[in-house]
């Protein structure tokens, strides 16, 4: 096996067939991307806001929750490695829901065990489905009503997380401001969208995601008097593995009970719906760039990803339980990275090195305690923007699941019992209110469907 092996035009890089997987090992199988590498080391900085978090909701230490950061980030790696072209990230819809499923259980071991068992539940239904290859049976057979009320109440509950009393926004309300107007304009905006077209500095800076807005938050949060300025500190990043053990895995509080696993099914199944969507998109995505680049054979699989971020929720509900999940992909950074390989071989040799070399990056960037400590002043507001624009998409998205303007009345229904009182009160609200309206149409595509409004909301969503 020599270095640096080429693969045929219009073929795939090549790989060591495992099965299902196909390895592929850096500068053996594929071009390491040193640009995408570096945008990495400074992306890196999304993925440690899972830690107010974990702070917040399991009572853990800041070295502790780093610990947990570090184990998820090193499990992204497997995803390219083992052939998924793409940048995993967090199920990050299903964050609220999580939250208010796992503040039902007291602080302390008790919610670290209820926090085990959901995710281990996630974990082995999702390899379950990649195994037997009925990922779209179980979600297209949901009536698009609960489909829709359960993604809308997510996206809800994720921007009632932030403003609620004593929530993000009371501790830096004009930090978020300010950034969140940023955001959604170089995210949404059409005028922005205009002008990076004839500036490549604002197109430079649209394609950086949420890092721009970041760094912004660093900057003005520590003058608005709503965070310190970063303390800066050299070397490598001190996470505390041992405690993490210790107090928040099954080595340190035992193993959750029956009662735990059976209360999780309802939330699990509501967080498969909404991650089944980043699936979709992973192939959509793929798809419009293997007819743009000839050169290249994109091999995505989404029976052996869901194998892969089955394993890494399994894995990490015994090692490092994440109140932000295994999720199957970041598609901000995804996005970024596919619309670079577009522009052809000479910008990005292949998917799997662009991909592979960002994971590389954002790994390197946890291990430098002056990225670590540059960001950790404003992760508060970082955890709060992302809430808060995937908030903004869940809504848009759980609009255009209803079919007719029934299924948005149930929909609205569900997405307040999700808001109040949990995905399994949602699922039961839901399940009597098809019920009740479309009788024995429950299961096709939620009874009839309206084709005007239906119409009328792809329109919009176009518009």
């Amino acid at each position: 096996m020599s270095l640096w092996k080429k693969r045929q035009d219009g073929g795939e890089n090549p790989a060591i067939h495992l099965g299902t997987f196909k390895l592929r090992l850096p500068f053996i199988h594929y071009r390491f991307e040193w640009s995408d590498y570096f945008q990495g080391l400074l992306m890196c900085a999304v993925d440690l806001a899972a830690i107010p978090l974990l702070i917040e909701l399991l009572g853990m230490p800041f070295e502790a929750a780093l610990a947990i950061v570090m184990l998820n980030g090193f499990l992204y790696l497997m995803h390219h490695l083992l052939g998924d072209p793409v940048i995993p990230g967090w199920i990050t819809p299903a964050i609220p829901l999580i939250m208010v499923y796992v503040e039902t259980f007291e602080m302390g071991p008790e919610r670290v065990k209820a926090l085990m068992a959901f995710q281990l539940i996630l974990g082995l239904f999702t390899i379950f489905l990649g195994v037997i290859k009925w990922a779209k049976k179980v979600v297209f057979s949901i009536p698009s009503a609960i489909k829709s009320g359960i993604i809308i109440g997510a996206g809800i509950a994720a921007i009632n997380s932030v403003f609620s009393a004593g929530g993000r926004f009371d501790l830096f309300p004009f930090s978020i401001s300010i950034t969140l107007g940023l955001a959604f304009y170089l995210i949404y905006s059409k005028h922005f969208s205009e002008i990076k077209e004839r500036y490549k500095l604002l197109s430079l800076v649209g394609n950086l995601g949420i890092l721009p807005i970041i760094l912004l938050a660093v900057c003005i949060s520590p003058v608005l008097n709503e965070a310190n300025w970063p303390a800066m500190e050299w070397g490598l990043s001190k996470p505390n593995f041992e405690l993490m053990i210790n107090e928040y895995t099954v080595f340190g509080v035992g193993f959750p009970p029956l009662n735990m696993f059976l209360s999780a099914i309802p939330t699990a199944l509501a967080t498969y719906i909404v991650l089944f969507g980043d699936v979709l998109q992973s192939e959509a995505i793929l798809k419009e760039a293997d007819d743009k680049r000839r050169d290249e054979k994109i091999d995505y699989n989404p029976n052996r990803a869901h194998l892969i971020f089955g394993g890494r929720n399994s894995l990490m509900s015994f090692i490092g339980p994440d109140i932000t999940m295994c999720g199957p992909l970041w598609a901000a950074m995804h996005i970024v990275i596919v619309e670079r390989y577009k522009q052809g071989k000479k910008a990005m040799h292949s998917i799997i090195g662009g991909s592979g070399s960002f994971r590389w990056g954002t790994n390197t960037g946890l291990l430098l305690l002056p990225i670590v400590t540059f960001v950790k002043p404003i992760l508060g507001i970082a955890l709060a923007l992302t809430l808060i624009i995937q908030g903004f998409v869940s809504v848009r998205i759980g609009f255009l699941e209803s079919r007719s303007l029934k299924d948005l009345g149930i929909a609205g229904v569900i997405a307040g019992v999700v808001v109040s009182k949990g995905a399994g009160w949602a699922f039961a609200v839901g399940i009597l209110l098809v019920f009740l309206i479309y009788g024995k149409k429950f299961f096709i595509d939620g009874g009839e469907v309206d084709s005007k409004i239906f119409s009328k909301i792809k329109k919009m969503d176009e518009d």
